[in-house]
């Protein structure tokens, strides 16, 4: 292993770094993590001296061998470097809580809540909207109205509806029902209805058949009817309409007059008709209701069994803050927040260098840039940023609470650094600040809040890639990690060295 010294104090940093790397007094040994259940973790416990760096390295629960890859490559490195390891403090983040709920049985593998789904209503045919006896409101021509909707549990819809006209002179409208799926331009199912061609009545409502198809889980859909008649469509609002979500499989997202898929504009919240569906596999939906009571009982045990891992690796290692967040994606940007208060709570610092458990980080290169940009100074962030980065609806990045088309500028996810100022604000405002689906995208959020002075620089990588001089680079198995760090300690540089293998 090469003596970093010998990298670091030639030439290459000269007198800038050096300055960096002052002597101060030795900071007292960093405080172990208390264990995963115990909220003294999220407490001060200790004062230490003063870090240049912080460094916290977002970490799930069950990452223990990218934890233990981390430690035995660039961390060990810098635990036994004379001066560095008593200037940067290393800790990894991860949630005090465990999900109760198995994840076979939430609602998306992102989030911990329950996909409750009781007495589904199998075997048959379900009006999505049913109608109360109250009259009708009419909309005015050239107005659309629609409702999003997510299906929890795999459906087929079979047919699109409008609502019934009760006046005496039949069915007067020209209405067309468009189902599109979530950011699509093009519809998935058409439904033309007019005065020759209005379809079965069933209930109060007209409909017309569509082609089947199964709309599977986390599927994301918005129907929209369009009317430029001189009669406009026949509306109601939706919190006046029974939705029937057939126990569970389906939840409606939002409506209101406006254009797709998530742009409604102010009006009155309207529905102009609705749909019949069936649940799809509903005897697989009856097994997998009946295995819920032993399938938590098993994943309470493995939550238990879990804990007292977690809870050991903290104590022997010293360097898991555990914060009070239920460990999920969705909850990361809490995690950060509360490690943030953590930080501030505990030690003094200049400048936090946030990361994941599955990035190479460069601790070297990312000195000799601080030292030969001068990167310091207060209300500074340092990072790649993406921008005019346009809002995802869908997936795993599905965003529903940010209401503009795009985000504000904000670092990818391998690595950024943040000055100690910014990080007490964000920690002192923790409580009324926002989390959004992720923790890059809110810190963007947040950021534009403050209007902190941004510096570019491209090699904080976004993308799994080797590029020399790389201050970072994500999305690593632990294998790969460990055979990156390996070329970098052969070559000094591990894209260099690919290139001369």
């Amino acid at each position: 292993m090469r003596n970093w010294l010998v990298l670091l104090c030639p030439c290459v940093l000269g007198a800038a770094l050096h300055l960096w790397l002052r002597l101060r007094s030795p900071p007292p040994a960093s405080a172990s993590g208390a264990g995963p259940a115990d909220q003294s973790a999220l407490r001060p416990q200790w004062k230490s001296g003063h870090y240049d760096v912080v460094v916290g390295v977002l970490s799930a629960r069950n990452n223990h061998e990218l934890r233990n890859v981390i430690r035995n490559t660039w961390l060990k490195h810098l635990t036994e470097h004379p001066t560095l390891s008593q200037r940067v403090l290393v800790k990894f983040i991860i949630g005090a809580h465990g999900c109760e709920v198995p994840v076979e049985d939430r609602e998306s593998p992102y989030s911990c809540r329950l996909l409750n789904i009781t007495s589904p209503v199998l075997n048959q045919e379900i009006e999505a909207f049913s109608l109360s006896e109250d009259a009708t409101s009419e909309l005015s021509e050239d107005r659309i109205v629609s409702v999003s909707f997510r299906v929890l549990y795999p459906i087929v819809i079979t047919s699109l509806g409008v609502f019934y006209d009760a006046s005496d002179v039949g069915f007067q409208r020209n209405i067309t029902v468009k189902l599109y799926q979530a950011e699509q331009e093009e519809a998935l199912f058409i439904a033309r209805f007019s005065p020759p061609s209005c379809g079965v009545q069933v209930n109060k409502l007209w409909y017309k058949p569509v082609e089947q198809f199964i709309l599977p889980e986390s599927f994301e859909g918005t129907i929209v009817w369009e009317s430029q008649d001189p009669h406009g469509l026949v509306s109601r609002n939706l919190h006046k309409v029974t939705v029937n979500d057939g126990g569970g499989v389906l939840r409606v997202i939002s409506a209101g007059e406006g254009t797709l898929p998530h742009e409604f504009t102010e009006g009155v919240e309207g529905v102009a008709g609705g749909f019949i569906y069936t649940i799809q596999e509903g005897d697989a939906l009856l097994r997998n209701l009946h295995s819920r009571p032993q399938r938590l009982v098993d994943h309470m045990r493995n939550l238990r069994e879990e804990d007292a891992l977690l809870k050991e690796e903290g104590r022997v290692h010293g360097d898991i803050v555990f914060v009070d967040v239920v460990d999920t994606y969705r909850n990361v940007p809490a995690k950060l927040l509360n490690f943030y208060r953590w930080t501030t709570e505990t030690t003094s610092f200049s400048l936090l260098l946030k990361t994941d458990d599955d990035c190479y980080i460069d601790l070297e290169a990312v000195f000799r840039r601080i030292a030969q940009k001068n990167l310091d100074g207060p209300n500074f962030w340092w990072g790649n940023f993406r921008l005019n980065w346009a809002v995802d609806r869908t997936g795993k990045w599905q965003e529903l609470e940010y209401p503009s088309p795009a985000y504000p500028a904000f670092a990818c996810g391998s690595g950024y650094v943040i000055s100690s100022d910014i990080v007490s604000w964000l920690a002192s405002n923790s409580g009324r600040l926002k989390t959004y689906q992720g923790e890059d995208v809110s810190m963007g959020i947040w950021m534009a809040a403050i209007g902190p002075r941004r510096h570019q620089d491209s090699l904080w990588l976004c993308e799994k890639t080797c590029e020399t001089g790389m201050l970072s680079s994500p999305q690593y198995s632990p294998q790969e990690l460990t055979e990156l760090w390996e070329l970098k300690e052969l070559c000094g540089d591990p894209c260099q060295c690919e290139a001369r293998s």
